[in-house]
């Protein structure tokens, strides 16, 4: 959100409201140092590649992702719970270097 100065939010609380969750989705905010996310759609192929960098965020909604850290990286990692362990996810083969797309 941007909101000018003076701008208010009112107090509330959230109310419970059921939901059901049927993917987990991500968001990652990047601490510090650089890491390339490889992005794959839902049928797990290869689409493109991004460089991220300290200060920058990534929303992980659908499809696949993978990472490699360029250099030391820190990342604080948001998931919907409750957390599932490795039965949320299954793994599957990185797209070849000789085939990186890098869009920067």
């Amino acid at each position: 959100m941007r909101r000018p100065a003076g701008y208010r939010i009112a107090p509330h609380v959230h109310l419970p409201v059921p939901r059901a969750v049927t993917l987990t989705s991500e968001v990652l905010l990047v601490k510090s140092g650089r890491m390339r996310v490889d992005f794959y759609d839902g049928e797990r192929a290869y689409v493109e590649s991004r460089v991220l960098s300290a200060g920058d965020v990534v929303l992980l909604a659908s499809g696949g992702h993978g990472f490699e850290m360029l250099e030391p990286t820190e990342l604080i990692e948001i998931k919907q719970g409750p957390y599932a362990g490795d039965t949320d996810k299954e793994r599957f083969e990185p797209v070849a270097e000789a085939r990186v797309r890098l869009r920067e």
